[in-house]
């Protein structure tokens, strides 16, 4: 018990590290992150000092419940895929550049349609991908039309990590966390159209409030660079994006896995591309883009973290936690703590330790617990870099364009927006 209990500490001790310094190797024109290895290497701890058996730890993998983190993985990696493809074809850019033609020269309508556009993508796709593709294009136009960014950097970043919550898809914790109990996209959305919308608005409100001055500011003449769309590869994106959207929500009806639906309609779309590419006598450039840029270093993440979870489990050290933490207004307290955990640990190590402690609660107090955590694991990436990976990744994105934007001023402005935001969220956990 003590050696589960000094592995899994430092481990996420290390992941918390690896975040901040972000030690990498490039390769040529890949670069390989370690924050994985570390996971990795905590799960192989874990077997080689036996304290769980290799057969403990099969019948973990090949587990009929909700806790199987291959499923996860495939629905995770497909949807995840499928948005990266979107965004190679140019869709998200353009977009992005249609909206910003049509608001002329009103930072106020700037302001909330970028926040529109963000909303509205974040949650048919994936909150990291949009992240990753709006805010160069954000730096890019501000600068052209000599603004401050910081508004729209910000109000993208939260508004990505807010509205994320609508859909199951939106974000990996939300996968993970209701695949865990076998929650369908209907249920899902059934709970958090409200928390997410109440929580939405809020933001949006709080958003408009801080930065009212800078958006007064007059706007520039701006140069609006002309965006390559591949329109074709663009409309088979979005319709396989579609129709798989559709099968998820009915999913429960026709007793068909989301894991499966999202693997299939992932099979059509690299089928549909291949086909297209050959007819056109063209190399399939985009699919061989978004592929590479798939994130499959959560593979090794996920199964290093699964390990440990196992263990801890075993060991009843998550059944401490949960004695601890009682039965009592749960929504609350297991709301705030993953708040503060997702801040300690990073969001997805936080889910996968939580899901486990869960699985000791039911009925009501399950519920408000799981809900909750949800919505911690989306809004706690606004408190510190290092409750996502993509407010690590997007801190990264601001040093490489000197835009300054300290830690202390992301915590200042993701306390006095994130708190009041996440406690009204959990208000409507019902």
């Amino acid at each position: 018990m003590l050696a589960t209990i000094i592995i899994a500490s430092i481990t996420c001790i290390a992941i918390v590290i690896t975040a901040i310094l972000k030690p990498s190797i490039r390769i040529k024109k890949f670069t390989l992150n370690f924050y994985w290895a570390i996971a990795l290497l905590g799960g192989i701890l874990i077997l080689a000092f036996s304290l769980i058996s290799f057969s403990e730890l099969w019948q973990g993998l090949t587990s009929k419940s909700g806790i199987n983190p291959f499923q996860i993985l495939i629905l995770f990696l497909s949807m995840s895929l499928i948005s990266i493809f979107l965004d190679e074809t140019g869709l998200f850019e353009y977009i992005a550049t249609f909206v910003l033609k049509h608001t002329k020269d009103n930072q106020f309508k700037i302001f909330v349609s970028f926040y529109a556009l963000v909303a509205l993508l974040t949650m048919f796709t994936s909150n990291d991908i949009v992240i990753l593709t709006l805010t160069p294009f954000i730096i890019f136009f501000s600068k052209n039309a000599k603004i401050s960014p910081i508004p729209y950097l910000v109000s993208e970043f939260l508004a990505a990590n807010t509205w994320s919550m609508m859909f199951l898809i939106g974000n990996p914790t939300n996968i993970f966390l209701s695949q865990s109990y076998n929650i369908s996209f209907i249920d899902y959305l059934s709970k958090m159209w409200l928390p997410t919308l109440v929580a939405g608005l809020l933001e949006f409100g709080i958003l408009i409030l801080i930065f009212y001055k800078k958006l007064k500011t007059p706007i520039s003449h701006q140069e609006i660079q002309q965006v390559n769309l591949n329109l074709p590869l663009s409309i088979i994106g979005l319709i396989v994006l579609t129709i798989c959207t559709v099968f998820l929500i009915i999913s429960s009806y026709i007793s068909l896995p989301m894991y499966l639906i999202s693997a299939i309609s992932l099979g059509v779309l690299i089928f549909s591309v291949l086909l297209f590419a050959l007819l056109k006598k063209e190399k399939p450039i985009e699919l061989k883009k978004a592929i590479l840029r798939t994130p499959i270093e959560l593979i090794p993440f996920i199964l290093g973290m699964f390990v440990i979870v196992l263990s801890l489990q075993k060991y009843e050290i998550t059944k401490n936690i949960y004695d601890f933490f009682g039965t009592i207004n749960t929504k609350y307290i297991y709301g705030y703590s993953s708040l503060l955990m997702t801040n300690l640990l990073n969001n997805i190590p936080m889910s996968v330790v939580y899901s486990s402690i869960m699985s000791y609660l039911e009925g009501q107090a399950l519920t408000n617990a799981l809900y909750s955590t949800i919505i911690a694991s989306n809004i706690g990436a606004f408190l510190t870099p290092i409750g996502a990976l993509a407010g690590i990744m997007w801190m990264g994105i601001l040093k490489k364009y000197n835009i300054k934007y300290s830690i202390l001023d992301f915590t200042k402005y993701g306390c006095i927006i994130g708190l009041p935001v996440a406690t009204a969220a959990f208000l409507l956990v019902i």
